[in-house]
């Protein structure tokens, strides 16, 4: 790399491999000698030092390069910034030091309301966010991570409350369409589908040009044939009998692609699932430890339906990766639910029979909430039960299950064939042309 060190062109292809393979002195020398390097882009792709390193997870160079006053937004040439980048290779480290400087978030003036390119950015490939490409790729902590920043960020929380409301920044939708929801079901990243529901996805919106026109979440959960997506998506009351714009419903879409079990789920004539009570604000407001005891519980029953829908057919039920999520049943017949103000407690498995099936008001079309069923009193809270141990110190009932089933979920993605992560960014040769298109290797599967 010391070779040639006069020549402008020498010094751009130094310094971008230097980005790409970590070498911090290389890159600090070479910016020493000649600064505008640090604003020089490749040659077609139009990718900065800033987009090489949040491509490759070089978090120390893009820590020195933010430093040098870099603009964290910059475009490369499909206006992809370093934070899309980051979010579709999985770099969760770079993605953090992006959104903490600003990436996206920060505001363009101190006198005024924030425009909407520094809150939410859409690349011209697509017409995606960092959103999307997180849920697309199926990078779940790198999904978390922009939804906790659009939460928390003083900045982005005054434009969305202002402009858009947080529940719409979710279902965002690209050129084609689709939600960051229908990206992760199509894709078959259960982890992502459950962060995304959990926050306010809109479980039957339909596409517009994406796949087949009108397909829902459980459409394209169908079409990809992921068992886990599509109970999720049941889960938190996907209509199975909502059609797409061709007139069919999610089980015509898995016969047609073959999916025989997720088929037998989604015959309308089969039992239906037990489906997760979000719209009770005391299930809103559950804390960690009592929505893991709560969730275990409900995809347990769910489970048992699946064995008992596809008992005696031709398709044996896969045991997914969380089936056994480490809770043995003499944890999940204990009591471990205590319901406030009244203290009377419940095992998981009745509180959510308590809550799931209570039935809508007729003539408000609103659901009752349920009251304890010992003292008849008023739900204003589910906590989970206080146990002494052996040594009399306290433990919460939860912390034996939840650690499990938190571990159990984050593995979903290992039973669907791993995560989507690819190597990362290459420049190539500064002076061919790439395809242009480094988010794209799997868009003309969407397009069948």
């Amino acid at each position: 790399m010391g070779q040639g060190l006069s020549c402008t062109g020498s010094h751009e292809h130094g310094l971008f491999t230097a980005v790409q393979h970590g070498d911090l002195v290389t890159v600090t020398n070479l910016l020493q000698r000649d600064p505008t390097l640090l604003h020089h882009t490749t040659v077609y792709d139009r990718h900065s030092a800033l987009h090489i390193a949040a491509a490759n997870g070089q978090i120390e160079i893009l820590s020195m390069l933010l430093d040098g006053s870099v603009n964290p937004d910059v475009l490369n040439r499909q206006k992809q910034t370093p934070l899309m980048l980051a979010a579709m290779h999985g770099k969760i480290t770079c993605l953090k030091k992006l959104l903490e400087v600003g990436a996206n978030v920060g505001e363009t003036c101190p006198l005024l309301i924030p425009s909407p390119d520094s809150v939410l950015m859409f690349d011209s490939l697509h017409g995606r966010t960092c959103l999307h490409y997180a849920a697309y790729y199926g990078h779940s902590s790198c999904l978390e991570a922009i939804l906790s920043a659009a939460q928390s960020s003083p900045v982005a929380a005054s434009w969305l409350v202002l402009c858009w409301g947080f529940a719409r920044f979710v279902n965002i939708r690209d050129g084609r369409g689709a939600t960051p929801l229908h990206l992760a079901a199509r894709q078959r990243r259960p982890e992502c589908v459950h962060i995304l529901l959990d926050k306010g996805a809109l479980v039957c919106a339909s596409t517009g040009g994406y796949g087949c026109p009108g397909s829902t979440p459980l459409h394209l959960a169908a079409r990809g044939g992921s068992l886990d997506c599509i109970r999720e998506l049941l889960a938190w009351g996907a209509d199975r009998l909502q059609r797409d714009a061709s007139g069919r419903i999610p089980y015509v879409v898995a016969l047609k692609h073959k999916h025989g079990a997720c088929a037998a789920l989604l015959n309308p004539t089969s039992a239906e699932p037990l489906v997760w009570p979000s719209p009770l604000k005391f299930i809103s407001e559950l804390n960690p430890d009592a929505k893991a005891l709560l969730e275990g519980a409900l995809m347990d029953a769910n489970r048992e339906r699946e064995k008992n829908i596809l008992k005696g057919s031709a398709y044996s039920l896969p045991s997914p990766s969380h089936s056994d999520n480490g809770v043995d049943d003499s944890i999940s017949e204990v009591c471990t639910i205590e319901v406030q103000d009244c203290g009377h407690q419940m095992c998981a498995q009745c509180t959510l029979a308590l809550c799931c099936h209570n039935k809508p008001n007729p003539a408000t079309a609103s659901l009752n909430p349920p009251v304890c069923p010992f003292c008849r009193s008023t739900i204003a809270r589910l906590v989970v039960v206080k146990i002494e141990s052996h040594d009399d110190a306290e433990v919460d009932a939860g912390d034996i299950s939840s650690s499990k089933l938190s571990k159990s979920r984050k593995s979903r993605n290992l039973n669907e064939g791993g995560s989507n992560s690819f190597k990362g960014l290459s420049f190539g040769k500064m002076g061919g042309r790439s395809s242009g298109r480094i988010a794209a290797e799997n868009e003309w599967v969407d397009k069948q």
